[in-house]
């Protein structure tokens, strides 16, 4: 259960989605943004097919953005940071489902089991608290029980701040150049060896995320 919130906390929930999701819509409208790779996902979108969109928590400021599906539920903890979270991703439309690895896990497995028969269930594999890059057993187990691709998916920017927090959080600055860049689908059958999927999904978010920065550093 979401722990008791007090005033401070209810004025802040209220006001600190709203103005990041103005944040967001101001960075979205001045900077030069690609899409790259799109096509991998909107052939699960077209088909109206599951996936597990999985991004890096540090860059997940701007990923409500280049989802263009039907629906998606994002998994999301119970943390009071979390529930900020929650709110901001309902800015944008996109639902929650609440949990982690560590807190209301199974009770998070079960319901994004159901959730994703029918819409798209998003991740941050690093998240909440880390370690930066590594990834989580949750994801893993939820492609290989439901039998739904992971894509990977990241952002980068030209000019941007990184925070100093355990994810290395990072935002654009106006005016700057950035991308999306979608990674190949990975799925998890059965029978794989559940520590060398993790390592595949580690191996393509850091490949992905070293591209696009490169990337983005030459506009």
């Amino acid at each position: 259960m979401v722990r008791k919130l007090t005033f401070k906390d209810r004025v802040l929930f209220v006001i600190a989605p709203y103005v990041a999701e103005i944040i967001v819509r101001f960075l979205y409208l001045t900077m030069k943004i690609e899409f790259l790779h799109e096509e991998r996902a909107r052939k699960y979108w077209d088909n109206d097919e599951r996936m597990i969109l999985a991004c890096w928590h540090g860059r997940l400021l701007m990923i409500p953005l280049c989802y263009k599906g039907p629906f998606i539920r994002c998994l999301i903890s119970h943390h009071k940071d979390g529930e900020m979270l929650a709110k901001f991703m309902g800015r944008f439309g996109h639902g929650s489902v609440r949990g982690s690895s560590t807190r209301g896990g199974s009770m998070a497995m079960r319901e994004m089991l159901r959730t994703i028969k029918k819409c798209d269930i998003a991740i941050t594999p690093d998240g909440p608290k880390g370690p930066r890059y590594i990834v989580q057993d949750g994801i893993i187990a939820l492609a290989r029980m439901s039998g739904t691709p992971i894509l990977p998916v990241t952002f980068g920017a030209s000019r941007k701040k990184h925070f100093a927090s355990w994810d290395s959080f990072l935002m654009p600055l106006p005016f700057s150049s950035g991308a999306f860049i979608w990674g190949e689908p990975i799925f998890v059958s059965k029978t794989d060896d559940l520590e060398a999927k993790k390592k595949e999904v580690e191996k393509s978010l850091i490949e992905l995320t070293d591209y696009i920065d490169d990337y983005v550093s030459k506009k």
